[in-house]
């Protein structure tokens, strides 16, 4: 049995141009033809509503169940997605007390988001102005990430250590390097957040010599 379909379906309205296909590819009726005479199967997603209180909430909880994250960084979220969207509600967006809500709930808690940010970015090397610059990034107030800052100071010598041996740097060298080598490699543990005093230590420690602890 073969199936009848019209001619109308396979050929684009008169004003829209027609698409060469390549030998062998037969064209789907079924799909629509773009607004630029180019065939898309692709059908556009409806828009979405603007916001009101109700679904900037639900926007609000599916954020913080999904990522780890601060108060500043929600409200910024927020405020985007009311940028796309628009907003309908009775009253202006309370993106700040909103934001409080959660944290209060428990849902965003910015000392706890601070510290395992300073361990995290510790463990892979990075020191202590790189921790502070990552959490005022976040919007970290000094209260809350007073906590964390003190961490990465602590264990400043340890992440140093840590990026040395990642980097090939001083002890963790194969070679002894060249003076244009070792103002790279002091530039390297600089942009990681390492103060030039460590960097000079380890910089300057001869392969396999790992360098004593600093106080």
């Amino acid at each position: 049995m073969f199936l009848s379909v019209s001619i109308g379906a396979l050929v684009p309205p008169p004003h829209l141009p027609v698409v060469d296909l390549p030998p062998g590819r037969v064209q789907n009726p079924t799909r629509l033809w773009h607004k630029d005479g180019v065939m898309n199967g692709r059908t556009r997603k409806k828009p979405r509503p603007p916001l009101d209180a109700a679904s900037l909430e639900e926007l609000a909880l599916f954020y913080v169940g999904r990522y780890a994250t601060t108060r500043a960084k929600l409200r910024t979220y927020l405020g985007r997605k009311i940028r796309e969207r628009g907003w309908q509600g009775e009253r202006e967006p309370e993106i700040g007390l909103l934001a409080e809500k959660c944290a209060e709930l428990g849902y965003i808690d910015d000392a706890a988001f601070a510290s395992a940010r300073a361990a995290s970015l510790g463990r892979r090397g990075y020191g202590a102005r790189r921790v502070d610059q990552a959490l005022f990034a976040a919007g970290v107030d000094e209260a809350d990430g007073a906590e964390a800052r003190a961490l990465a100071e602590d264990n400043g010598w340890d992440a140093a250590l840590a990026f040395a041996r990642k980097r090939r740097i001083g002890p963790f060298a194969a070679e002894s390097p060249d003076p244009d080598r070792k103002r790279k490699m002091i530039s390297a543990m600089l942009r990681a957040g390492h103060s030039y005093e460590i960097a000079r230590k380890f910089v300057d420690s001869q392969p396999g010599n790992v360098p004593e602890r600093e106080d």
